[in-house]
């Protein structure tokens, strides 16, 4: 049985992410960002990084909305959230643009193997993989990638003035590195907490379908910033991913 401390934990952190997300998407919603797919961004960011990710907003995102980069762009001189986000900060907003895809891509593919289990089977349970959990994961990747995938065009080609499939390929570049690492950071800290801690304690892996395992998918989520952010780091500095 769950402790009922991590219950209770676990329910506190959720409702947190829940708040801090819906605050900041109040506040994007009278406040568009000047790169519209950091209204999804922002949000998303907060529902794992919670309190962090709403002081990253108000300090640091709202340096970025359209109604303050425009006047600047109209003018030729860079953007208020270029000129005035420290270079780790932009890295930090980069992590996270990405970070954003993996989290929704996660999020949907564990409740859709969780209703629908014989999707797991196509990506291998039984057959390639003992442990639903693995498959669920490929699974979890290839939405995370498409999902990305799609953020990335989203900003890369209206800065580049790319067409569609210079959009693509780019938009592959700068997002496959990113979230590869970023998904190593968030599949190791699960594997480690299923396998060293919740197995040991319950007989089995956590379900989908409690607060538990949301609550240690916000910790995996972090711990996927923080693998990701040097490769991220690298990218930016680069030229390959665009400053935020």
């Amino acid at each position: 049985m769950v402790p009922a401390w991590l219950h209770a934990l676990s329910i506190a952190a959720l409702l947190t992410g829940f708040f801090c997300a819906l605050l900041v998407a109040i506040d994007v919603t009278r406040h568009h960002q000047h790169m519209f797919i950091m209204n999804v961004v922002w949000p998303v960011t907060a529902l794992f990084a919670g309190p962090i990710a709403v002081w990253g907003y108000f300090k640091y995102g709202r340096l970025a909305t359209h109604a303050m980069a425009k006047p600047a762009m109209d003018k030729g001189e860079p953007p208020p959230g270029k000129r005035l986000t420290p270079f780790p900060v932009m890295v930090a907003k980069g992590t996270t643009h990405c970070g954003s895809g993996c989290c929704l891509g996660d999020i949907c593919a564990e409740w859709l193997c969780f209703a629908l289990p014989g999707i797991a089977v196509w990506f291998g349970w039984q057959s390639i993989f003992a442990e639903k959990m693995f498959a669920v994961w490929v699974f979890d990747f290839v939405l995370a990638f498409l999902f990305g995938i799609v953020f990335q065009y989203m900003t890369i080609v209206p800065m580049r003035g790319l067409s569609f499939g210079e959009g693509i390929v780019a938009a592959v570049k700068a997002d496959t590195l990113s979230l590869t690492a970023w998904q190593i950071g968030m599949y190791g800290f699960m594997a480690a907490a299923q396998f060293l801690y919740f197995r040991p304690l319950l007989g089995g892996p956590l379900e989908v379908n409690t607060s538990e395992f949301w609550f240690t998918m916000q910790i995996a989520m972090l711990c996927g910033f923080v693998t990701s952010y040097p490769v991220n780091w690298w990218l930016i500095a680069a030229g390959i991913k665009e400053k935020m």
